[in-house]
């Protein structure tokens, strides 16, 4: 029997052996401590693992040595794979099928980026007459790089905005920043002078 694709990416694992595979080759993709509430974040907002399995391959992992929890360089309690967590990550692998795996290292990807740019821009949305202000400002050490307004004519506008800009606030940043250095003035037609 052929499986779709997109079949598979609304299916749930729930084989806890390669849900304990999945968690271990999430943490040795991203390469960094995670905090119990982004890994949480990260592993059930995708709907891949729900909370009961997760809970129960999160205590396994833990109990077997694969994980820890410890004070990541800041002092903030993080799960960190062992040696023996990232021999699980690279050996066994092949046995979560390439979709889930994607799906979320990917999710992962995007939370670690929204946290980043969540420290680096700051979005707020401003009331007026007739609408609203979706306010920008991208920081650097404390300093604004860019702040700037644009008008919504409502709130669910202003909020679709800011969330587009979330997407990639460097991206927008820098499409600004083009646009300012190659701007022209406006060419006069001067022929019929």
């Amino acid at each position: 029997m052929e499986h779709n694709t997109a079949d598979l990416t609304n299916i749930e694992l729930n084989d806890l052996h390669l849900i304990n595979i999945l968690l271990c080759y999430l943490l040795y993709r991203i390469k960094e401590p995670v905090t119990p509430d982004a890994l949480y974040d990260i592993a059930v907002s995708t709907g891949i693992i729900n909370y009961f399995y997760y809970q129960d391959s999160l205590d396994f992992l833990t109990k077997n040595g694969s994980l820890e929890l410890k004070p990541d360089k800041k002092g903030k309690a993080c799960y960190m794979l062992t040696p023996q967590g990232e021999l699980c990550a690279l050996r066994l692998k092949q046995y979560v099928p390439k979709i889930f795996r994607d799906k979320l290292v990917l999710a992962a990807l995007r939370y670690i980026a929204r946290q980043k740019y969540e420290n680096e821009v700051r979005i707020t949305y401003e009331p007026m007459d007739k609408g609203y202000y979706v306010h920008l400002r991208c920081l650097d050490t404390g300093d604004d790089l860019l702040d700037m307004k644009m008008f919504a004519p409502d709130l669910r506008q202003a909020k679709l905005l800011g969330e587009r800009i979330m997407k990639n606030p460097l991206g927008f940043y820098g499409k600004i920043l083009d646009i300012a250095l190659q701007n022209e003035e406006e060419p006069y037609d001067l022929s019929d002078n």
